[in-house]
């Protein structure tokens, strides 16, 4: 196993911020780390990375303790900005890779490939602060990466990104998988998550309230989305039993329902009265088990 998190505790002061997690991250895979603002997954990483000392506990990368001498083969990309505004691309990207022991040619190498990937080759002489905020997180997610590190640690990385944007750095995280780095990454949009991860961790005031498979997370949750789409009113169906929420949508209504077998009875009540156009059920969303767990909505 790569990493592993053993009844790890984080105190500051009288206030606890991670309280008694233990967590496995598979090696070789993507693990989603959740949570709403304030959950505990930023001091999670830096407990890992080392930044901050564990009050208890132990974080462990193959079984030994994480040192200095162990900080070289893990990537880290802050939630926030942390590049130096005045220098050029390519002068930040030599220094944040030679502290991680890269030599400089292989640096320069490397970097031209990302630059081509992310489509900016142009950017190389440019100074941080003549960039976006979204080219600012490519060269960011850039640095973090450009030593090949093992485990590659991504908070919030898709943060002021565009859709295109979004999606040439999934699939770089993607291709990372595919060569053997271990990844795990928080965000708060979801649906990120339920694309590219298998197991994931939810955390609410400093302790998990869902970890698992995905996969297994959603069969055990229960509840099940039905999306209906039909002539008339048809609110009356809202009422039945079994019915737990719904939306009106413009086309329609989307219902959560507590188990799928409700789904016939809603039908029979349609079938009476009038065209149903689109009668879909879906498994629960990882947005749905998110607000019931945490109870609250995340930002």
């Amino acid at each position: 196993m790569a990493l592993q998190i053993e009844h790890v505790t984080k105190r500051f002061g009288d206030f606890t911020a991670v309280n008694n997690l233990s967590l496995t991250i598979p090696e070789k895979e993507i693990f989603g780390f959740l949570g709403a603002n304030g959950a505990g997954k930023t001091t999670t990483f830096r407990m890992a990375l080392g930044l901050i000392d564990i009050s208890e506990g132990n974080i462990k990368w193959n079984g030994k303790n994480i040192t200095y001498d162990s900080t070289n083969v893990i990537g880290y990309l802050p939630e926030e900005r942390g590049l130096y505004p005045k220098l050029k691309v390519q002068d930040q990207l030599v220094y944040l890779g030679k502290l991680k022991g890269v030599k400089k040619k292989d640096i320069i190498d490397r970097m031209h490939v990302w630059l081509e990937r992310f489509r900016i080759p142009e950017y190389a002489t440019k100074r941080v602060e003549e960039l976006s905020k979204g080219n600012q997180q490519k060269i960011q997610f850039i640095a973090s990466v450009i030593h090949n590190p093992k485990l590659l640690i991504l908070d919030e990385p898709f943060s002021g990104l565009d859709p295109v944007n979004v999606e040439l750095l999934k699939s770089a995280v993607l291709d990372l998988k595919e060569q053997g780095t271990t990844i795990m990454f928080s965000s708060h949009r979801m649906e990120h998550v339920e694309e590219l991860c298998e197991n994931l961790c939810i955390m609410h005031k400093g302790q998990p309230v869902v970890q698992g498979r995905l996969k297994e997370i959603k069969r055990s949750f229960g509840k099940k989305n039905l999306i209906v789409h039909a002539e008339g009113d048809i609110e009356h169906i809202t009422q039945l039993p079994g019915v737990v929420k719904s939306k009106k949508t413009a086309e329609g209504w989307e219902l959560q329902i507590s188990e799928e077998s409700v789904s016939q009875s809603i039908f029979q009540e349609l079938s009476k009265a009038t065209f149903v156009r689109k009668f879909e059920i879906e498994e629960p969303s990882l947005n749905d088990i998110f607000i019931e767990k945490v109870g609250a909505s995340y930002e």
